[in-house]
């Protein structure tokens, strides 16, 4: 059965206006109990009764017609945008917290202020719910919970099992899609790919695709650098092949030190034969398996498959260091700072980390915290289902697992001391960006738009992001030109991008509520990109964003760059300047991002071929004739029986595809 969801709505107000801060809620228990009656302020804040009521109102007009059940529920600001995903093991009690505004903290006060209505979805238990919550959390990003941001999925190493000689490549994304034994998460593409040229090297495992391996007359240069033993043309048998195999495997689930004790006494065996040859080739091995565990940071061979997971708090923010220790080995750490409320404690945000954090990523069977979680058993059995395997929670207390968390609590507190310094500097050179152009207050968002094509082929426009924490990456955006009559014109690019961009937001935010809104917009460019840019907002109604337009100087000279202001001369800075070199590095990124989308196109373009144009012929067929045929070219002089001779192509697809490249069709 699926989760039952019920909608309420309630009447707009419009004096929802309150700070817009995130932070998770999580509400005390207690009776229903009448609003204060007075203002409550807190450093500076404040939340009227009159807003108050209204909120309260809304909330109590939902609890008559709620069920005492397991289930989420969310809570809607006056744009429709959601302000909290929460979790209950019984919604119409948990809901009831939120009548008592006078016993929550501020951050509470100011979210009920802002509620107009609630979305509720009920579940068969609370692990369910508590599932659905950081789904939820993670798609919608609601401003009163804590955000997990930056969640990738990491790189595993694919050891194929679909094919009689199977095959040693990286694999990211779904694990449905392949079929074999996956070994990681490592924590970084460069990790992934160290250790699988090493692995290469020990156990001379092929990484070639299946189509290529097929295809082989002869041994490709990896066989030459003795990183394969050449099974694409019979160098090695599939029993043969397989004892390799079977030893990578073991190697990666920690029986390394057994793996290499076998290679050394070969080697010692082919020595004392006096056969040098294999000799090398095995020392050649052992160095190999040698090098792999050499890039260990840590390691503790008495821990399997664990992930360390602490966290350390210090001016209202929060930094968790992930480890993942995979059969005593480490295979790398990731920082994550996650957004949250100056108030919450580190275990409140340790606790929502772990639900968001292996949402998309399955949980290994121990995982060691640095804190105590609320609900702990809850989260438990909840990653237990997500696994399919039992999951522990543990806070050490002695011995080699308490070192190891211990060892990523002291990661964790000097990564955050770093992004503290980083926030620091960053606030100071937007506060000097603020005074160069005479803004109102240092920005928040500053927009960065740029182009790139080639003689007017395949044409784009970028806009990249940058906040106080730096570049903000999932706000980037691309834009494909799409009116002929600019392509190749920078300005006319220029203006159809900035058009498409603040039509959509003028439509989707015409309150500037969700922050998505630039306190500053700078344009690669000229006094005739200036020109455009103002041309375009003020066409939309929008004179009130600050554009700026950065050139460089005469000869193109980085470090003699001119910005070009609405109704002022151009002004330029030292060549040493602080704030120059950052507006530099906002211009560059942009630079970066345009030209690498319109490479990513140029090159995807390349590849296509006029098979591709043929209705009906998908990548199974193409495959097929370019295998028979060699190239589109051979395909297209091929006549109508050739073609009907092909595994896969029909008489009727041959006849389709015969008339497309003779015009008859």
């Amino acid at each position: 059965m699926h989760p039952s969801e019920t909608r309420f709505t309630a009447m707009p107000r419009s004096d929802s206006d309150t700070p817009h801060r995130p932070s998770e809620i999580t509400p005390n228990n207690g009776a229903t109990d009448d609003v204060a009656a007075n203002e409550v302020d807190d450093g500076g804040d404040s939340v009227t009764a009159g807003m108050m009521t209204a909120g309260v109102t809304v909330i109590r007009e939902h609890l008559k017609t709620l069920p005492q059940s397991p289930g989420v529920y969310r809570m809607l600001g006056v744009d429709g945008g959601v302000l909290y995903v929460g979790k209950a093991k019984n919604l119409k009690k948990r809901v009831a917290n939120y009548t008592a505004p006078a016993r929550q903290p501020l951050r509470i006060q100011r979210m009920i202020a802002e509620t107009v209505t609630m979305e509720f979805v009920t579940t068969h238990t609370e692990v369910e719910a508590l599932l659905l919550e950081a789904n939820l959390i993670k798609r919608l990003l609601p401003r009163y919970n804590v955000l997990l941001r930056d969640d990738k999925g990491f790189p595993h190493i694919l050891i194929s099992s679909d094919h009689p000689f199977p095959q040693l490549t990286r694999h990211r994304g779904v694990r449905s899609e392949s079929k074999g034994d996956f070994f990681g998460p490592f924590a970084s593409g460069s990790a992934v790919n160290r250790t699988i040229a090493a692995l290469q090297r020990a156990f001379l495992l092929r990484n070639c695709t299946d189509s290529m391996f097929a295809s082989r007359s002869r041994p490709c240069l990896q066989y030459q650098i003795k990183r394969c033993t050449a099974p694409c043309v019979g160098r090695a048998s599939v029993t043969a092949y397989g004892e390799q195999v079977d030893q990578a495997r073991a190697f990666l689930r920690g029986r390394s030190r057994d793996i290499q004790a076998q290679y050394a006494a070969a080697m010692l065996a082919a020595s004392d034969a006096l056969d040098y040859e294999t000799a090398a080739r095995y020392r050649d091995r052992v160095r190999a398996l040698t090098a792999i565990q050499a890039h260990q940071d840590i390691n503790f061979q008495s821990l399997d498959d664990v992930d360390v997971i602490a966290a350390h708090q210090d001016g209202g923010r929060t930094c968790i260091q992930v480890f993942f220790l995979r059969g005593g080995c480490h295979y790398g750490n990731h920082a994550y700072f996650p957004s949250h409320d100056r108030q919450h404690g580190v275990d409140e945000v340790l606790g929502s980390f772990l639900v968001q954090f292996y949402e998309n990523k399955p949980p290994p069977p121990l995982v060691l915290l640095s804190h105590e979680v609320p609900e702990h058993p809850l989260i438990a059995e909840a990653l237990h289902l997500r696994a399919g395997h039992r999951v522990e929670l543990a806070v050490p207390a002695r011995g080699e697992k308490r070192r190891a968390v211990e060892h990523a609590a002291t990661n964790a507190r000097d990564a955050l001391a770093r992004r503290q310094a980083e926030t620091a500097s960053q606030a100071r050179l937007l506060a000097g960006v603020a005074a160069l152009f005479d803004l109102d207050d240092a920005p928040r968002r500053i927009e960065v738009y740029d182009n790139s094509h080639i003689q007017g082929t395949h044409c784009i426009g970028a806009m990249i992001v940058a906040g106080p924490d730096g570049f903000v990456k999932n706000a980037y955006r691309k834009f494909t030109i799409t009116n002929p009559e600019v392509m190749g014109d920078d300005t006319g690019m220029m203006r159809e991008v900035l058009n498409r961009r603040f039509a959509r937001a003028l439509k989707e935010d015409p309150e500037r509520r969700s922050g998505g809104w630039p306190d500053l917009v700078l344009i690669d460019g000229g006094q005739g990109q200036l020109t455009v840019a103002l041309e375009s907002l003020a066409g939309l109604g929008l004179d009130d964003i600050p554009v700026v337009a950065i050139a460089k100087g005469p000869d193109r000279n980085a470090g003699r760059e001119r910005f070009f202001l609405p109704d002022r001369a151009p002004i330029s800075l030292e060549p040493q300047d602080p704030v120059l070199y950052h507006l530099q590095r906002l211009r560059d990124e942009a630079h970066r991002f345009a030209i690498g989308t319109h490479r990513e196109r140029r090159i995807k373009a390349i590849g296509r071929s006029e098979i591709d144009l043929i209705p009906g012929i998908g990548p199974a067929r193409k495959k097929a004739l370019l295998l028979h045929f060699g190239s589109a070219r051979a395909v297209a002089a091929a006549g109508l029986a050739d073609l009907e001779v092909i595994d896969g192509i029909s008489r009727t697809v041959a006849r389709k595809i015969y008339d497309f490249f003779h015009g008859d069709g």
